[in-house]
């Protein structure tokens, strides 16, 4: 006998040696013996059956909609390939050599024309590099202590000033000033490089010496130093180049500036850049050295071969995963289970047992078969209006697999090399062909839509994994919702009942109780009466 420990229970009086309980309390098997609380947990087990089938219904519902979300990531990522198949420049793919790279490299872009150029390079681009001619005096003393100015030039005291200009900031100068007795070389590196000239600062503590430099090249780039009383940057005009203290060949008033590359491509002269890469007629050089070149450009048709051969690698396998959905089989026995029956299993017999009630949730699923149709009906489709030697797959060597059903291509590798080779445009425009009509769009341009509106329609069924918003307005999210409320609605009638099997229970415990004890004291009567 027990009193659950779930619940309350204040005891009032003791009368007889009997245990009278207040009657709003849970009383399990005090005067009976019963154990009330498994026989309530019994009962209850068979009206909690309906909500554990909701539960199981929102759980198959919830792998539904994970199937779902994983094929449209599946379709995202094939979509963004057939974007890209879409675009003429992914068939424009060209190749360069070049003669000698130590003058020059070359990438060619989609729309350079192919053949043979000769280039010439007459002149590298360049910035301005100012640095110290000799070796100044040691920056740190001997304790590694930073000298103030002063003191690592013998030539400063009290305060210098000086303007400088450069990078492209012409007409700009900046103004600094520094304390010469407390300021130190570092000090006015970290000034120049922040006031925004396009001037880089250093200080080469190894050798000593001090260098400017403009960030970039081009004859737009420059350094002046505009004013220099201390001769602190430069020397004055006429002067010795020496007598200023950093020891850089500057000239107070004079700009010095970088200069441009200069190229001959073919028969065009005087070509100029400001740094050394330069395009021209659709090819990228990067200039190293002067002298001249041969750049050879050619179609480079291996790797369109190899995109296309990828692309229907990559159509493939988005087919496989849509099949194998629509083909897997549905275990129906197997139903998600209760949290009852996890409690009697292992975490591997749970694990086993779950794969078969996840499969075949999308078994023949129309949306899927839908898509799977159109997109095996736009790859085996005719392009109308081309004017060149190819208007279908088939013709460029891309044909459906002897299983028809399974909507898979394979390519023959010889006939595709064959028509890239013959009429490369011919099999661009074959994809890419755009039109308001859809019989007369390419290939990739009808895919795409078929991706596009799968999604669509799988988006609206499962809801996006990408989805911000808190409420799933997809079918299946409405679905889940009504299924809560419906659980919820459930477990408050399952309450219900539960209270009152237990007040039926403790009701039954006080009737045997009081029984009890008139049986005691009648039998205490009898006694008392048997003794006379």
């Amino acid at each position: 006998m027990f009193i659950t420990a779930d619940y309350f229970c204040k005891i009032s009086s003791f009368s007889k040696g009997v245990i009278t309980v207040l009657s709003n309390l849970r009383v399990a098997g005090l005067a009976s013996g019963m154990d009330t609380e498994s026989i309530i947990k019994d009962l209850m087990r068979a009206h909690r059956a309906p909500v554990d089938r909701l539960q199981q219904s929102r759980q198959l519902l919830e792998w539904q909609q994970e199937a779902y979300r994983e094929i449209n990531t599946a379709l995202r990522s094939f979509r963004d390939q057939v974007f890209n198949m879409e675009l003429q420049s992914t068939f424009l793919v060209k190749s360069t050599a070049v003669s000698n790279e130590n003058i020059l490299k070359a990438a060619a872009g989609s729309n350079a024309v192919p053949g043979n150029y000769t280039v010439t390079v007459h002149q590298l681009a360049s910035g301005v590099s100012k640095g110290s001619q000799v070796s100044l005096s040691d920056e740190r003393k001997e304790n590694g202590a930073v000298k103030t100015l002063a003191e690592q030039f013998a030539s400063l005291s009290g305060t210098i000033t000086f303007e400088l200009e450069g990078g492209n900031n012409q007409g700009s100068p900046k103004s600094f000033s520094f304390d010469t007795s407390t300021a130190t070389i570092y000090d006015v590196v970290s000034e120049i490089n922040n006031a925004g000239l396009g001037i880089k600062a250093s200080y080469d503590a190894a050798q000593d010496r001090f260098f400017l430099a403009t960030k970039t090249t081009g004859e737009n780039q420059y350094i002046k130093v505009v004013s220099d009383d201390s001769h602190f940057l430069s020397f004055g005009g006429g002067g010795d180049s020496g007598d200023n203290a950093l020891q850089l060949n500057l000239e107070t008033g004079i700009a010095y500036h970088g200069r441009n590359a200069e190229i001959d491509f073919g028969d065009v002269t005087g070509l100029t850049s400001s740094t050394n890469s330069i395009t021209v007629n659709g090819i990228t050089m990067d200039l190293k050295s002067e002298g001249t070149a041969t750049v050879t450009v050619a179609s480079d048709t291996e790797a369109v071969f190899n995109t296309i051969v990828k692309f229907i690698e990559d159509y493939n396998s988005t087919v496989q995963t849509i099949t194998d959905k629509l083909y897997e089989k549905r275990y129906s026995d197997y139903q998600p289970l209760t949290d009852e029956q996890r409690e009697q299993l292992t975490d591997e017999q749970i694990e086993k047992w779950e794969e078969k009630a996840r499969s075949g949730l999308l078994r023949n699923d129309t949306t899927l078969s839908g898509l799977a149709a159109r997109m095996r009906q736009t790859m085996s489709g005719v392009v109308s209006g081309l004017d060149g030697s190819y208007d279908t797959l088939v013709d460029i060597g891309i044909n459906t697999t002897a299983d028809y059903m399974s909507a898979k291509l394979e390519v023959n590798e010889t006939k595709l090399r064959e028509a890239l080779q013959n009429d490369p445009e011919a099999v661009m425009n074959l994809f890419t062909k755009s039109s308001e009509t859809d019989s007369e769009k390419g290939i990739a341009q009808r895919l795409y839509n078929n991706l596009n509106y799968g999604m669509q329609q799988l988006i609206d069924k499962a809801g996006s994994y990408s989805e911000f918003s808190l409420v799933d307005n997809s079918l299946i999210g409405k679905q889940l919702e009504d299924i809560d409320t419906r659980i919820n609605s459930w477990e408050d009638r399952l309450t219900q009942i539960e209270d009152r099997y237990w007040r039926q229970f403790t009701a039954m415990e006080k009737a045997i109780q009081q029984m009890n004890s008139q049986s005691t004291w009648l039998m205490q009567q009898l006694g008392m009466y048997g003794q006379q």
